[in-house]
């Protein structure tokens, strides 16, 4: 590994999109940059004229998110304060009400889990898919731990009323109560999306088994949803709670129908976007660049992804998430995605003129969301693709170091505009770390010795699951604030 300097080119011609063809370019010699890093002027930009404005976020976002959350969670507390029934004078009402506060606490959970997962534009701009999927993850799992809790506890308390066994209160409630089945039918199901969602099963399935696993979720909450209303305590006697109650799911049912599936069709007929060519970038990577009407009043920036919908007879009805990997520039979005086995494979395949539905763009992976302008851009494999599209966004006299991490020569991709990114803009440069993990260690120690001036900068880091563990650990050793790390988790997109 080592660095040096290339005289600055006269001029940099842009990234330029295919001409309209199913062909491709032959795959790229291993680059002869590697290990090697570069300077240099802007595609897109001059030394004169610095790179478009980005979006600029908005702090305080994400603690009014917070906030609201919170106050939901006091108006569900108030809903049962207000309408409970009985005193906790014995087991059977200590279990019995108990199990209602925690059905009532894990649902309006579970609802806010959906929220996380409506995709609502201004709240995924600001806040950021990564932090939102952090809060899915976490929440999630405390919500349908509470719903078990809800089912287990009812039962045992009816039981004790009764006075006959779990097991068989257990069987009267479902043969007897209305709306109870397909309660139960919702549990299992919301227990199965539980299970898939863990890492190391997740990992195990293929993107479309886990996406279509995870919509149960939706068929779950919708199966639950009757028997609280007809048969919940609180909303019985109750009109104002229950319209309460109504109400939540109106929200999260009309924020799902509108920024899953109204917004992405009325963007698809507007935008009328179009697979404009593929390009072959290495063996195993392809660059799918997609045109459209008006794209340039989108607002998206450079490193931000969008869940793609192509529009073939195999592949209509499932939308996948890829970033952008090069700056949009009015006239043309790219992605680059790698055979990963599953319909990233059929990418390859997609004939120009294909109809594309875009739901995004998602994501506080930008250039807008720096606290600086030192930054270190951290790439692993195919996610050098938000990386590169990222460093166009970047002011052109930012000091910006890029570190891309392959293990092989033929796994780094777009090396080629990389170098020339780099040498158009004075004060950047890009180094390959090509190898094993014990030749390159992203730990602390390495880190600070290939940018010295680590703690003062914005680090940004895209690539596997244990390069971005390892980055965060290696940034927190040495000093980075923890709002100054940006990275973006959507391999496994929320259904």
């Amino acid at each position: 590994m080592s660095s040096s300097t290339l005289d600055r080119p006269a001029a940099v011609p842009p990234v330029q999109p295919p001409a309209p063809s199913a062909g491709g370019a032959p795959p790229p010699r291993a680059p002869r940059s590697i290990a090697r890093g570069t300077r240099g002027r802007s595609p897109q930009t001059s030394p004169h004229q610095p790179a478009r404005a980005p979006h600029r976020a908005t702090r305080w976002v994400a603690d009014a998110a917070a906030w609201l959350a919170g106050i939901g969670l006091g108006v569900v507390l108030g809903i049962y304060a207000a309408t409970r029934t009985a005193t906790p004078d014995s087991w059977a009402t200590a279990l019995t009400e108990t199990g209602r506060l925690t059905g009532l606490v894990g649902t309006y959970g579970v609802l806010l889990v959906l929220l996380l997962a409506a995709r609502i534009p201004w709240l995924e701009r600001e806040v950021g898919q990564d932090r939102l999927i952090r809060w899915h993850r976490l929440l999630a799992p405390w919500s349908l731990a509470l719903i078990a809790a809800h089912v287990v506890l009812i039962t045992a308390g009816y039981a004790l009323t009764d006075r006959v066994g779990f097991a068989p209160e257990a069987w009267t409630l479902v043969s007897s109560y209305p709306w109870v089945l397909p309660a139960l039918a919702g549990f299992v199901l919301m227990l199965v999306a539980g299970f898939s969602s863990y890492r190391r099963v997740r990992r195990r399935m293929t993107y479309e088994t886990w996406w279509v696993t995870h919509l149960y979720t939706y068929l779950a909450v919708a199966l639950a949803f009757a028997h609280q209303v007809v048969l919940g305590a609180p909303f019985v006697e109750h009109r104002w709670a229950q319209a309460v109650w109504i109400a939540m799911y109106a929200v999260t049912l009309g924020s799902l129908v509108a920024f899953r599936f109204a917004l992405p069709l009325w963007r698809g007929a507007r935008h009328d976007l179009r697979v404009a060519g593929v390009v072959r970038e290495s063996a195993d990577t392809v660059s799918v660049w997609v045109t459209g009407r008006g794209l340039d009043r989108m607002r998206v920036a450079g490193g931000q992804f969008f869940a793609w919908r192509f529009l073939t007879r195999q592949w209509w009805w499932q939308a996948h998430p890829y970033s952008l990997s090069a700056s949009p520039d009015g006239r043309h979005l790219r992605i680059t995605v790698k055979d990963l086995g599953d319909q990233s494979r059929e990418l390859a395949r997609l004939r120009p003129g294909t109809r594309v539905l875009a739901e995004g763009p998602y994501g506080a992976f930008t250039a807008g969301h720096r606290r600086s302008d030192r930054v270190v851009l951290v790439g692993g494999g195919v996610g050098i693709t938000p990386i590169r599209a990222v460093l166009e966004d970047l002011p052109y006299d930012a000091p910006v170091d890029v570190l891309y991490r392959a293990p092989r020569p033929e796994a780094v991709v777009l090396h080629a505009e990389l170098d020339a990114l780099a040498r158009a803009r004075p004060r950047t440069r890009v180094r390959y770390l090509v190898g094993s993990r014990r030749q390159f260690p992203l730990d602390a120690r390495s880190l600070t010795w290939l940018v010295p001036d680590l703690a003062a900068a914005d680090v940004y880091v895209c690539g596997p699951d244990d390069l971005v563990t390892a980055v965060r650990e290696a940034t927190r050793v040495a000093g980075v604030p923890p709002e100054r790390v940006h990275s973006e988790d959507f391999a496994f997109l929320p259904g």
